[in-house]
């Protein structure tokens, strides 16, 4: 017998290899590790034209057209522009683009010799929501999606000496877009996150996977990938602290298998344990820090490292609130993580898109466990044929940033979808599918409104949970909906009753200092209205079955330009625990004591 079992997992472990193969050959090329290599950052001032008629594609903007005599007029020109900085929004930079959606044109030189056997590529953190990239006056590539990272080769593009590089820029919504045409936060365009120049030689170590598999807490079971034309080489994992050499050998496909136990101290929000870990092939070497944990869930709980797991956490969103701009670098990472810890929170629920890298790194070493989601958020047209491979793409450009930060235990897949929606159902299970096979050692999830709430119970009956780890409920009781009783009797059914039950929203509104008495209208507004939504939130929390954890909607308020209520609002979703300012709202005070209680 346990011979036919090695050969069965043989088996599978080389199916395994061969879907990886594959999935990398099909992909864009993967996002090179820029810790360790000869990278130039382009941050910094970049000059902009402002295209709302978006007449700068028959203008020819990117050619860089210059006047050679007198007759020679160009209505669209970089000279004398306005100046924006990178990574930024264009909307909190420019007052007269604060609700702009529509074209910017961005510019920047730079300088570059090339060397021989050198590749050059040109990396985008991310662009919000289209880019167009041109060198030199020749497309570099496109991009569609605005919270995941791209580059493009550019090696045969750019030329010794000064460089120029253009970049089209839309943030304007579409139907088919991803998210679609509606969604409760300011859609900030611009290139919002760091750009960078890349030089690597001509084979290079394009991705790896170095983490524990499924249920193992000392085995590394995961592969390194090359890129170029010397694809079979000798590599070797090194991991100094640990003694570990490991040496192994790509294929013809540039694949070579990792697997090796070690006696790790594993990661964890109460040690967050990371080792210097060492890829190095014939042609290349990548350097990267990485924690080793286990997230699983065995029978309804949550299992970190082998012992159960509450999970205490908040969301938020990617915005520096003080600068009231789209949050960007390590600083601002800090400024809102450091507010989820002083909570009492283990992970943030980074909504409704992927981050910006800094958020997963900055996460990681503070110790805070991190749920990074795609924005599939309410609404989208799951019948038009063109959302698989986005929602496809995007899912793979987020997991082949962040495959190796152990401090992401959750992919979500999707937000407040409908089942009556046509396709929704196959659309995101094929979709699960896909995101086990290239990440089976991370929990799924799909976070769901669509529940009944009569005669004060829950029921919890949309069959998308079925394709979840855990059941994700976001429940608004006492703010859009009253309650139907008394929070300590509510009662709950569910469609899937083996699982654990995760309150990813809840909570309401209200202005910082606003202490009417509630007896009007404006007692809906009020700090002490929001915090008797807590109480009883709380109250209710203790009769939900398998509860694994709760997450307030949530940590500041954000600028959302559909919360127009002239005098509590103004522009602002005032659900946060702080306000945009930073300052305490007595909820917030409600969660720290819960927190604090939960050991």
């Amino acid at each position: 017998m346990n011979r036919y079992k090695k050969r069965s997992e043989e088996w599978v472990l080389a199916l395994f290899f061969i879907l990886i193969t594959v999935e990398l050959a099909n992909a864009q090329t993967a996002m090179i590790n820029v810790q360790s290599r000869n990278v130039t950052s382009l941050n910094g001032d970049w000059s902009v034209i402002i295209d709302p008629a978006g007449s700068g594609q028959w203008q020819q903007v990117w050619l860089e057209k210059q006047p050679q005599k007198k007759t020679d007029f160009f209505e669209y020109s970089f000279q004398g522009a306005p100046v924006l900085k990178v990574p930024g929004d264009f909307n909190s930079q420019l007052c007269e683009l604060t609700w702009y959606e529509g074209t910017v044109w961005y510019k920047k030189e730079f300088n570059y010799r090339a060397q021989k056997g050198r590749r050059l590529f040109l990396h985008f953190g991310a662009v919000n929501y289209w880019a167009d990239v041109y060198v030199n006056g020749e497309k570099a590539g496109s991009h569609e999606g605005g919270f995941t990272p791209f580059q493009f080769e550019i090696t045969g593009k750019v030329k010794d000496g000064p460089n120029a590089l253009v970049v089209k820029v839309n943030n304007g919504r579409y139907k088919s877009g991803l998210p679609g045409l509606g969604y409760d936060w300011l859609n900030y365009g611009g290139i919002t996150r760091d750009v960078d120049l890349i030089e690597t030689g001509n084979t290079f170590i394009e991705d790896y996977n170095i983490q524990l598999k499924k249920g193992s807490l000392n085995t590394v079971s995961g592969w390194v990938q090359l890129n170029g034309s010397q694809l079979a080489q000798n590599i070797t994992v090194k991991i100094p602290e640990l003694n570990i050499f490991y040496k192994a050998r790509t294929d013809n496909e540039g694949v070579a298998k990792v697997e090796f136990s070690a006696a790790f101290k594993l990661w964890s929000p109460g040690s967050p344990k990371r080792y210097k870990v060492m890829i190095e092939s014939e042609t290349d070497t990548v350097e990267d820090n990485i924690g080793f944990r286990s997230i699983e869930v065995k029978g309804s709980k949550v299992v970190l490292n082998g012992k159960q797991l509450f999970l205490k956490a908040v969301n938020i969103h990617e915005e520096n609130p003080f600068k009231g701009a789209r949050a960007s670098s390590a600083k601002d990472a800090v400024l809102l993580l450091n507010a989820a810890k002083e909570l009492g929170c283990n992970l943030v629920r980074l909504a409704h898109y992927p981050h910006n890298e800094h958020m997963i790194k900055e996460a990681e070493k503070m110790g805070l466990m991190v749920w990074s989601e795609i924005p599939v958020y309410q609404h989208i047209d799951f019948a038009d044929s063109s959302l698989p491979s986005k929602m496809e793409g995007m899912l793979k450009e987020m997991v082949r940033r962040d495959r190796n930060r152990c401090a992401i235990i959750i992919w979500s897949l999707s937000n407040e979808t409908y089942p009556g929606t046509p396709g929704r159902d196959k659309a995101l299970a094929e979709l699960t599918k896909k995101c086990k096979a290239i990440d089976s050692a991370r929990l799924i999830t799909h976070v769901i409104n669509t529940q009944r709430y009569q005669n004060n119970t829950f029921d919890l009956w949309d069959t998308l949970y079925r394709q979840a780890d855990i059941i994700a409920i976001n429940e608004y009781i006492g703010w859009y909906t009253p309650w139907q009783g008394l929070p300590a009797a509510t009662k709950w059914t569910l469609v899937c009753p083996e699982k654990p039950v995760f309150i990813s929203e809840f909570g309401g509104e209200a202005l910082y200092g606003n202490k009417n008495v509630p007896t009007d209208e404006a007692a809906y507004w009020t700090e002490a209205y929001q915090a008797k939504i807590y109480t009883d939130q709380i109250e209710m929390f203790n009769t939900v079955p398998d509860l694994c954890g709760v997450c307030p909607w949530l940590l500041f308020d954000y600028r959302s330009p559909g919360r127009m209520h002239p005098v509590y609002q103004k522009g602002y979703n005032r659900k946060g625990l702080l306000s945009d300012k930073g300052e305490k709202k007595k909820a917030w005070y409600i969660i720290k004591e819960y927190y604090n209680s939960i050991r």
